[in-house]
């Protein structure tokens, strides 16, 4: 995906126009991203995705980290992935925090470029190649987070329409206080885009947090009412949402495919 700003009104590209280079363009605010024409595809791959979604606090990130281990230790075929780690975009992002120089639409646009490249070198392969696939966070975090800023929904639905749709999508759902109890509780500082400061809903860092968590909170609730969002209550004991995860990959995805005699990758 590339990106960059429109300069008038003529779409051309030194004459040549976006779709005939097999480009498909997203415009917000100026801002033109151009990226390959994928189609999402349900099924096909000889690998599987199994994503997790759920508000920060909530559990997600120790409970793919155990099914991660689990399958390890199963000698299955695994790559474990996790939300804003390219390092293609790393620097760049930092830089755009640090300086305050994100709006809504850059932030939606870096983050998707942190995206496309992890997709396009490590999650599709992975796939082809007959991987179980873990994904701390996928494109749900972005439909969520991206909508609470003031991004249109059906833009940033889009910018992600190319990513295939996970075998299995967890959503470790949580009350909202909980999930802020256990982010604020001894936490020293909450950074600046982490608090939604950037929004100006409060110049309270805290208070900020909670306004933003609470947006994100029922951006959940709407993706997840058509259906598809594997929902886990995580109020429960890890132990206990461990094994109910684990009970339902075993059902849906036939395990003894993916082992190998060597381990997973990370």
């Amino acid at each position: 995906m590339s990106v960059g700003r429109r300069e008038s009104e003529d779409r051309g590209m030194g004459g040549v126009w976006p779709e005939a280079m097999g480009l498909s363009v997203c415009i917000r605010d100026g801002i033109w991203a151009f990226y390959p024409f994928m189609t999402a595809p349900q099924s096909g791959y000889p690998g599987k995705l199994i994503a997790v979604e759920g508000l920060d606090g909530s559990g997600k990130s120790t409970q793919i980290y155990l099914v991660k281990r689990w399958l390890e230790n199963q000698n299955c075929r695994v790559y474990f992935t996790e939300w804003n780690s390219s390092v293609l975009v790393k620097k760049a992002t930092s830089k755009g925090k640090k300086r305050h120089l994100l709006t809504p639409t850059t932030f939606s646009l870096i983050h998707a470029t942190d995206f496309a490249d992890r997709y396009d070198r490590q999650i599709l392969p992975l796939l082809r190649a007959g991987f179980i696939v873990l994904a701390d966070r996928y494109i749900y975090t972005a439909l969520a987070r991206d909508a609470v800023r003031g991004v249109d929904r059906e833009w940033v639905k889009e910018l992600y329409s190319f990513a295939v749709k996970p075998d299995i999508l967890f959503y470790f759902r949580v009350p909202l206080e909980v999930s802020l109890n256990r982010i604020l509780d001894g936490r020293p500082e909450l950074k600046y885009h982490e608090a939604g400061l950037d929004m100006g809903w409060s110049a309270d860092p805290y208070e900020s947090f909670r306004i933003f968590q609470g947006k994100v909170f029922e951006e959940y609730q709407r993706l997840s009412e058509p259906g598809g969002f594997v929902q886990v209550d995580a109020t429960r004991e890890i132990h206990t949402q461990q094994e109910e995860v684990r009970r339902l990959i075993s059902d849906r995805i036939d395990l003894a495919a993916f082992r190998t005699a060597g381990r997973g990758w990370s």
